[in-house]
């Protein structure tokens, strides 16, 4: 029999999804060690703040902020009762995680809701791609500021979609993205802050993507993805996905947000594409998207 809290606490500890606890005004209370390893923020970063806070800043699928609209943690503990949803978590380093979150009211002895409680799991598919990242390591084909495939890994894998759509009539997509103003960025912060924005975005694109696509630095602040047996339904909605977390994620300095949009271009391949044609008109796309206002994307 458990019979002290602090046996509850190590048990909690051990879990593998992440849980927090919130009191009756959403300030946090408690944030497991997995809360930790999803989010990269650290018990003493996290305990004491509000959920609304700056640091989580959950975003629905449709890129909104529901800490401040309809939250789920606000929502059950407002009604008891307990309710599930799939959201998109700020990591530290400043990319966004899909989450799959279940909350519960906690109570008191009379049944009084007095808290909530958070238990979420990372449906990033973390594990498939540091499998990856090994192997690329090995091949030399990855860039190693961002943690994405390289440029000559993605003109390889843009031959063998090629190669197999061609064979075995398997559609694909191509999104061409850029980060918008990234000049302004370096110019104002640094070429070290610069660098950790091309790293959260590149986050954001490793984060959400499917096991079986592929994203990757094409050269400097461009980003090439890959998207195998897509619609051009598909392509438009992957890519909207993509720029809306990109837009909502952010990094902190000196306690103010550091934010950037992307432009991109998306596209199906076609009959007698080569990769050469198929880059160029995705990067044509992407420069009407830049040409259009920037922060959007465009699709043809």
């Amino acid at each position: 029999m458990v019979h002290n809290l602090e046996t509850y606490r190590k048990i909690i500890d051990t879990l593998p999804d992440g849980l927090y606890i919130v009191d009756q005004r959403r300030n946090i209370v408690y944030w497991n060690h997995a809360a930790e390893r999803i989010s990269g923020f650290s018990q003493e970063e996290v305990i004491g703040s509000s959920c609304s806070d700056n640091l989580l800043c959950h975003l629905d699928s449709a890129g909104l902020n529901i800490c401040q609209a309809s939250c789920p943690l606000a929502d059950t503990m407002a009604h008891g009762s307990a309710r599930a949803a799939e959201i998109y978590l700020h990591h530290k380093n400043g990319h966004r995680v899909p989450i799959s979150a279940h909350i519960t009211p906690l109570t008191d002895d009379a049944g009084e809701v007095i808290g909530g409680v958070m238990a979420f799991s990372d449906l990033s598919g973390r594990n498939d791609n540091e499998l990856r990242l090994k192997e690329l390591e090995k091949l030399a084909l990855l860039d190693r500021l961002t943690q994405l495939a390289n440029r000559h890994y993605l003109e390889r894998e843009l031959e063998a979609r090629l190669e197999e759509r061609l064979r075995y009539g398997v559609p694909f997509g191509v999104m061409f993205m850029d980060i918008d103003d990234f000049k302004r960025v370096n110019d104002r912060y640094g070429h070290d802050t610069g660098d950790r924005v091309l790293q959260y975005v590149a986050g954001t694109f490793s984060a959400n993507s499917r096991p079986f696509d592929l994203y990757g630095r094409w050269g400097g602040e461009e980003f090439v993805g890959i998207a195998r047996n897509v619609t051009g339904t598909d392509l438009k909605q992957m890519g909207q996905r993509l720029r809306r977390l990109a837009e909502k994620s952010f990094l902190l300095i000196d306690r103010n947000k550091l934010q950037v949009t992307i432009s991109l271009g998306a596209t199906l391949a076609t009959d007698g594409d080569s990769i050469t044609t198929l880059i160029q008109r995705a990067d044509a796309l992407m420069y009407q998207s830049k040409s259009a206002g920037k922060n959007r994307l465009t699709f043809g």
